[in-house]
């Protein structure tokens, strides 16, 4: 049975985002494990569940996968778990993983051991910006020559003020396409395609929660798994 380890935040990850990939990959016969930063439950984005910002079937739906999986009400602290046994790593995205999941170096050895060992990784969104802070073992940036995608610069225009704020009051830290073009990643957000789904090797990685669906299908296909749904 191929097996998938979830990283996923304390700080608030984006419902969708996990949800989607989560029970994607379950329903293909994945055997899913979760990890947090500190081994707490996972917070999720208020905003994710509100629906009036995703609609009402989404809310109800992530809400009841985030209020109800054992695997997420349970999970293993990060500093614990490696890529060994596992044939993908899956960093759904989320602006709490600003804070917590892509400063963690231990979700960069995670992210940098799928990417040079035998695993894949898919990273979404938010997660994407750990790209810009993980090396590689020869001491380069990941980012470096890569094809991204991941949340852009005009999207965040639209939630953050003047001074980077939050609708909740934190600071945002950086935004995440400046970092990851800083780092040298190739970054197209396809912002004329309705999803932005983009491979390079072992790294997959997503736009945004719309892309979700569309993200976890394409791990599966990476992996040589058939889902159920489109067999």
């Amino acid at each position: 049975m191929a097996s998938a380890l979830f990283v996923v935040s304390e700080e608030g990850y984006w419902g969708e985002e996990c949800v989607e990939p989560l029970t994607t990959l379950t329903d293909a016969g994945v055997d899913v494990t979760v990890a947090t930063p500190t081994g707490s439950p996972p917070v999720i984005d208020e905003r994710s569940v509100a629906p009036d910002t995703v609609g009402e079937e989404t809310a109800e739906r992530v809400r009841e996968v985030h209020e109800s999986d054992e695997r997420l009400n349970d999970p293993e602290p990060i500093a614990d778990v490696s890529v060994e046994g596992h044939d993908a790593v899956v960093f759904p995205g989320g602006h709490g993983t600003e804070w917590d999941v892509n400063q963690d170096r231990h979700a960069r050895r995670l992210l940098r051991d799928a990417v040079e060992g035998d695993a894949l990784a898919l990273v979404v969104c938010h997660a994407v910006g750990i790209l810009a802070f993980t090396r590689d073992s020869e001491g380069d940036l990941l980012a470096e020559g890569r094809e991204v995608t991941g949340f852009p610069n005009e999207w965040e225009e639209g939630i953050v003020d003047e001074r980077d704020l939050m609708p909740d009051g934190r600071k945002l830290p950086y935004w995440v396409e400046d970092e990851v073009v800083a780092a040298g990643g190739d970054w197209d957000a396809e912002l004329d395609q309705d999803t932005s789904v983009t491979v390079d090797g072992s790294l997959i990685t997503g736009r945004g929660p719309e892309s979700s669906a569309a993200a976890a299908r394409t791990l599966l296909e990476e992996l040589g798994i058939d889902h159920p749904k489109s067999a």
